[in-house]
């Protein structure tokens, strides 16, 4: 991979262990080779998006932590309202949004018969 992409060990090492962190890649058997294989694990971007829940939160928080110190009338706490508003959605809506993502994802898995096709956006 190194000599392939042009970059050093240390790259790809550190990349590895970032996407093994967030769940993206998982290590693949290889048998007979002494070096380390990796693959996307299935249903990596559902993983991932799952996991941001917990920045979610954690942004909640700290827009309404931000209200209470700016207090409830100032220029900043108008702001913070609208993105603790906004990130209370996103960790309410976010699990159903995935789960909704997996059930068409399985429905759809295999022969795809008209609609989009795969990596096309389409609104609606």
């Amino acid at each position: 991979m190194v000599e392939r992409l042009g970059i050093g060990s240390g790259s790809v090492s550190g990349a590895i262990k970032m996407l093994s962190t967030v769940g993206l890649i998982e290590r693949a058997p290889a048998p007979g080779s002494r070096r380390e294989h990796y693959r996307v694990r299935e249903g990596a971007w559902a993983t991932l998006m799952s996991a941001q829940n917990g920045m979610v939160q954690a942004m909640f928080e700290a827009a309404d932590q931000g209200i209470e110190a700016a207090g409830p009338d100032s220029p900043a706490a108008r702001w913070l309202a609208e993105m603790r508003d906004f990130y209370g959605f996103m960790f309410r809506e976010m699990p159903a949004l995935i789960e909704r993502w997996r059930t068409g994802r399985e429905a759809d898995h295999g022969a795809r018969t008209g609609g989009s096709a795969p990596g096309r956006l389409q609104q609606g």
